[in-house]
């Protein structure tokens, strides 16, 4: 019963993480800006990110489950939560102030948590830092997308109907 409450409080935690991206949406405004060929349709945001925020709360359950809230599980876990405040932040930022470059500054300071969340969580559980692989590819790659989005849009929102 303990394993399903803890699991749930992690579950819990990356749902209000997701919050974030359900309060500041992208809009008009983000449909009105020049994006590259290459920006995936709009429909493969919301599945992409549930499995991404289910092995993201996986991770963190399994090292709470290795090591608890003590010691190196404390400070493992402070890390993961800082790194959940990135990801939040970006769509508040990005979406929410509409701020791109800023938008860029916030992705790669999200990318460099999840890379130190996976360092402190290897030697305490290796398969828990493995499982957040998949989530540090896709922000790669939502910073690569951030930074074209950028340099596409940096004299203004094209007057697209």
């Amino acid at each position: 019963m303990e394993a399903l409450l803890s699991l749930a409080v992690f579950v819990l935690l990356n749902f209000l993480t997701a919050l974030s991206g359900a309060v500041f949406k992208p809009g008009v405004w983000y449909e009105r800006l020049d994006k590259p060929p290459w920006n995936p349709p709009n429909w493969l945001f919301p599945p992409a990110w549930t499995l991404l925020f289910c092995t993201i709360a996986v991770s963190g359950w399994l090292v709470y489950r290795t090591v608890g809230l003590e010691g190196a599980g404390a400070t493992a876990l402070l890390v993961y939560v800082i790194h959940l405040g990135f990801n939040a932040g970006w769509s508040a930022v990005f979406f929410g102030l509409r701020k791109i470059g800023w938008g860029m500054v916030e992705v790669l300071g999200l990318w460099a948590s999840i890379v130190a969340t996976m360092a402190v969580f290897y030697p305490i559980n290796p398969v828990a830092s493995y499982l957040l692989v998949p989530y540090l590819c896709w922000v790669t790659f939502a910073a690569a997308l951030n930074f074209a989005i950028w340099r596409r849009n940096r004299t203004g929102i094209p007057a697209r109907a």
